[in-house]
């Protein structure tokens, strides 16, 4: 009885391990990196301003003309004649009009050395 008693009890010791090493596994590569990715968007969208361009998740591109609390009115189009409001949750990718000047003199630069 002894031995039976035993054996058991390391089957519930080594399906014990395989559960922890399992939650871990979850931990490392399902739960942290989603907490980051959030973090990383919560601090670009408390740093969006009147000004920046920026990309929809339903992929248009926009200028920020005024900014609330949960809400922004973004301009559309070339003529910027297309004015919408839409929520800050809405918001995938923000550029800074300092970064975009800084792209297009960049690839100016690049271009003239090709030339």
């Amino acid at each position: 009885m002894n031995i039976l008693a035993t054996s058991t009890s390391g089957a519930w010791g080594g399906m014990v391990i395989w559960l922890v090493i399992l939650f871990a596994f979850m931990y490392f590569f399902m739960i942290r990196p989603q907490q980051k990715e959030a973090k990383k968007k919560n601090a670009m969208l408390s740093e969006l301003a009147i000004g920046d361009t920026v990309l929809t998740t339903s992929g248009f591109y926009g200028m920020v003309i005024d900014i609330d609390e949960d809400t922004l009115i973004v301009e559309f189009g070339n003529n910027r004649n297309c004015r919408i409001p839409m929520q800050r949750e809405a918001v995938a990718a923000v550029e800074k009009p300092e970064e975009a000047a800084a792209a297009t003199e960049k690839e100016s630069k690049k271009e003239s050395k090709n030339k």
